[in-house]
């Protein structure tokens, strides 16, 4: 039996004394510093490199460039980029340049200073491209951003659901909306680091913070030539990931360096640590989207039909664009029982910067689009948008637009209601225009130095929901592994937990370890953690799509099962090894999208309050209240940590984060320029509701929940400007300048 326990993290002690190392603290003897090289060319090719002076400069070790890299490409999905873009390669496309982030040479030094020092002597002499800067653009496919694909339509989907023209004859009333939701940058507190050497035994070792250590190693051994087993890839602390360390930084780069010191007769570590500038220009991003959608609905509210066209900016690359795209193309219709479905969603290549998971990876841009179109649905019939939702929402049986129904413990109307409740939807001491006064006991002046102005304030509410898939989908093959070591004499004494799985700082290991004794049935502090080493632990699967508790709770609790069979046949000590496989998930069908697309679900509403200064456009949030189905609550207090911080996340791109590109490149590298939530931004109150019906597949019914609650956020918060304004924001995030200028517009103005 698992009990809820708030247990301390596992990592609390080392992180509030500073003795935990992350990526950019391990220092060892003899230590050699990199420094890497961006192209700074959204689209060019490379006529020629000069090093030379760069090579001479003192404490210079080596240069590597395209033509060192044994197999230079990678890719997670599709090997498309190359892993130095240069001269010299093997890879046929190396030689250009398609995103200002590509990387076209390492500098190893004895010195950051002298390192950086070469960087800035290395002359290069490009032949500018034609930049692809827009989708609209890239569709007319003038110019082909990656000729071998021949379009810059990277990937599409569609669904044909029913009978659309039927559908919008039972249609009393039909919205049509276009959204554009924008890139949003991962801001971890930890930028990309690591540090690189040779083994005992001779493999290739990485110690970097990422979010699937067997890929990583995949991908490091296949760009550098090498059997997966002389790569060996260690996660020591990780600060943040989110779903931008999933991809390749400097995993490669690293790996290279170590391999080609080393065939040098130089056997010293490397180490390199990015900049908070170089981390935004180098890593992948949130999909900037456009959604164009129609949603056809009776007079009592049930929706009839759905037609969506849907774009998502890949950039230069395709990254993991397409399983973000066939996450967006399920979400866009959002947690609702759709009769007639006509849907296609496009993965467009550009010059811009790639775009890759971000936590709720297309769940985000397809529930703004969803829950924007169900808000006006409403107010448009005069109905209440929690009754619209209860009409409409997927409960069991109902099927999905790939006409296929969910797997069972669908809670949704359940979510919804609670959310309600808690947030006092039908009190009758809610008015809508009150201004009350904050949670701090003072009203919200957005200039903090003037007094408050009443005149100038509106209060309004606003609800949304929305589901997210638990796991990989779309037939990827989905897997995880635990080992677990029993030590002891006549009783179990010591429990050791061998496990892939990333803590990227949501507390991952915490609930690893409070599941292992669960599941061995000792107390948890006889457990001990063997984490995220590729050496000592299989294949875990990646720390995302909100499955690493759940995959890991699973493998956890067959590798326990064996351990304790060993243990009752009296070996000493008692092994147990597991790999767990879900059931499995199909492909979307190319003409019809028909497909059983997961195996399981997380179910989440939230209700948001808040203040509009109508005079200079900011945004006070006073309150979220967001109910979360966790299935099982194996530590309440990491979840209530989950959900804070995917709030705070959300907030930021609702309303404040807002990345600039222009022809290619990124104008505003620097949290100065890109502002993200701070503590005196972030909602007064954020209520955690934590509902717990089990998944029936889930470990002791646990379900995966750690994207769910950003993805309602934006389109809640811009329901409640509407109440309080009167005015429909369809683009964010609301920056005190687009709000004014959209008030002003609608004659709203003190």
């Amino acid at each position: 039996m698992l009990e809820a326990q708030s247990v301390y993290r596992v990592d609390a002690p080392g992180k509030v004394t500073g003795e935990t190392m992350y990526a950019g603290d391990i220092t060892p003897d003899n230590l050699l510093h990199g420094k890497v090289l961006f192209s700074n060319q959204p689209h060019a090719r490379m006529i020629s490199m000069d090093t030379r002076a760069a090579e001479v400069v003192p404490g210079v070790v080596a240069i590597l460039t395209a033509k060192d890299v044994p197999v230079n490409e990678y890719g997670l999905i599709l090997p498309d980029q190359p892993v130095l873009v240069g001269l010299g390669s093997s890879n046929p496309h190396a030689d250009v340049s398609r995103w200002e982030g590509d990387q076209v040479a390492v500098i190893i030094a004895e010195s950051e200073t002298a390192a950086a020092k070469a960087r800035s002597l290395i002359q290069i002499e490009w032949e500018p491209l034609p930049i692809v800067s827009s989708m609209e653009e890239a569709l007319k496919d003038e110019v082909i951003v990656q000729p071998w694909h021949g379009s810059n339509v990277l990937k599409k989907y569609q669904i044909r659901k029913g009978d659309m023209g039927a559908g919008w004859n039972e249609a009393d009333i039909i919205i049509e909306g276009t959204y554009r939701l924008p890139y949003q940058e991962h801001a971890f507190l930890q930028p990309e680091a690591g540090v690189s050497y040779i083994d005992d035994r001779g493999r290739v070792t990485v110690e970097f913070g990422g979010q699937w250590a067997h890929e990583d190693r995949q991908q490091v051994a296949h760009s550098l030539g090498l059997p997966e087993e002389e790569v060996r890839i260690i996660y020591p602390a990780i600060g943040g990931a989110f779903g931008g360390k999933e991809d390749m930084s400097l995993q490669i780069v690293l790996g290279l360096a170590a391999k080609r010191l080393h065939e040098q007769g130089i056997d010293r570590p490397v180490r390199i640590i990015w900049t908070r500038e170089e981390s935004i220009v180098g890593h992948h991003k949130r999909h900037q989207a456009t959604v164009h959608t129609k949603w056809g609905a009776t007079k009592e509210g049930k929706i009839t039909a759905v037609s969506a066209t849907g774009y998502l900016d890949s950039g230069g690359y395709a990254y993991t664009s397409t399983k973000v795209l066939g996450n967006f193309h399920l979400m866009v219709t959002g947690p609702y029982e759709i009769p007639n479905a006509h849907l296609d969603s496009y993965a467009i290549s550009t010059n811009n910067v790639p775009g890759g998971a971000f936590r709720g990876f297309g769940g985000p841009q397809g529930a703004f689009a969803a829950e924007m179109q169900m808000n006006k649905l409403a107010q448009a019939l005069g109905i209440s948008p929690v009754e619209i939702r209860l009409k409409n929402v997927l409960r069991e049986g109902s099927l999905l637009t790939v006409q296929t129904p969910p797997p069972p413990g669908i809670s949704m109307a359940e979510v919804v209601e609670r959310c309600a409740a808690e947030a006092g939807w039908d009190s009758e001491q809610y008015s809508a225009n009150s201004i009350q006064s904050s949670v701090n006991g003072n009203q919200f002046s957005s200039i903090q130095s003037l007094p408050v102005n009443s005149e100038v304030l509106r209060k309004g509410r606003g609800i949304a929901c929305s589901f997210k898939n638990v796991g990989f989908s779309f037939g990827f093959p989905e897997n995880c592994e635990a080992t677990i070591e029993l030590h002891g004499e006549a009783e179990v004494e010591r429990v050791i937990l061998r496990h892939a799985g990333a803590d990227v700082g949501q507390g991952a290991h915490t609930a690893f370890k409070q599941m292992a004794a669960a599941a061995v049935g000792v107390d948890v502090r006889l457990v001990e953690l063997d984490m995220s080493d590729t050496a000592t632990s299989g294949n875990s699967g990646s720390a995302s799509a909100s499955r690493l508790t759940w995959m890991a709770g699973n493998s956890i609790r067959g590798a326990a099962e064996a351990a304790l069979t060993a243990w009752t046949n009296e070996d000493r000590p008692a092994i147990g090894h597991h790999i767990y496989r879900p059931p499995g998930t199909e492909p979307y069908d190319a003409e019809t999208g028909i497909c059983m697309p997961n195996f399981s679900y997380g179910y989440v509403a939230e209700a948001v309050e808040l203040t509009v200064d109508i005079e200079t456009g900011h945004i006070q949030i006073d309150k979220v209240v967001c109910a979360n189905d966790v299935g099982k609550a194996i530590n309440p207090v990491q979840i209530e940590g989950q959900i804070e911080g995917a709030v705070a996340q959300a907030h930021g791109y609702a309303l404040m984060e807002n990345l600039v590109v222009e022809d290619g490149r990124i104008q505003n590298p620097f949290l100065s320029q890109y502002l993200i939530p701070g503590i005196k931004d972030v909602p007064e109150i954020v209520q955690s509701v934590i509902m717990e019906v089990p998944d029936p597949i889930g470990p002791w019914g646990a379900r995966g929940m750690a994207e769910m609650p950003f993805l309602p956020l934006a389109p809640a918060i811009v329901a409640a400007v509407h109440d309080a304004t009167g005015v429909w924001f369809d683009e964010i995030p609301l920056a005190p300048a687009r709000v004014v200028a959209k008030l002003q517009e609608a004659g709203i103005h003190h």
